[in-house]
């Protein structure tokens, strides 16, 4: 009796295994037009940015989406982003003169129902107004979620290298610049004095 219990459970697991593999398969492969999405909303996202519109990067955003931009300041729903790029870019008073960026993506998304996680990399542009334009490799990672039918984007991430990146070089370069400069007028400081006093 105990041997033919435990032979229908072990024919209740491999049934219930198999039925989760199957709806595990059947996910997967129902995937690629919501993988099709997904590609084109980072390609309009990309298109956005690069066209200096804001208005077209977050209607692709949810209206309390977060985002962590590459200072480290964080906005949150669609007006706070609106906000800071407004601050930030094209008009009177602002850093940047425009911001262009390509992305790609790292690694096919990776979901969880209506909910997907993407990351991957960045080549960006700045234009600032103080002075010339520099660019910088950052790092991207967004969280999107299925809402009334359509793919949006919740949560947005960027980030670069704090200890290696074209500013931090140029720094180092200046101050390599302004320590000779210093020992050249410090030299020529001594000289002077010396021959004074030889008078």
């Amino acid at each position: 009796m105990k041997a033919s219990r435990v032979g229908f459970l072990a024919a209740v697991v491999m049934v219930a295994a198999a039925c989760a593999a199957g709806a595990f398969a059947a996910d997967a492969g129902s995937r690629d037009e919501d993988r099709k999405l997904l590609r084109a909303l980072m390609a309009e996202a990309e298109a956005g940015l690069n066209a200096q519109s804001i208005e077209r990067f977050t209607a692709l955003m949810s209206e309390d989406v977060t985002v962590t931009w590459l200072n480290a300041e964080v906005s949150r729903g669609k007006a706070e982003v609106k906000a800071y790029y407004q601050r930030m870019v094209g008009g009177p008073g602002t850093i940047l003169k425009k911001y262009v960026t390509k992305v790609s993506l790292g690694k096919p998304a990776r979901f969880y129902g209506d909910i997907a996680i993407a990351d991957g990399k960045a080549a960006d542009e700045f234009y600032p107004y103080a002075r010339g334009e520099f660019r910088l490799a950052s790092n991207w990672s967004s969280t999107m979620a299925k809402i009334d039918g359509q793919w949006k984007i919740v949560a947005l991430h960027l980030s670069s290298n704090v200890f290696t990146n074209p500013l931090l070089a140029e720094a180092e370069h200046m101050v390599y610049y302004a320590a000779g400069g210093g020992l050249l007028a410090g030299l020529v400081l001594m000289f002077l004095i010396l021959r004074l006093r030889r008078r």
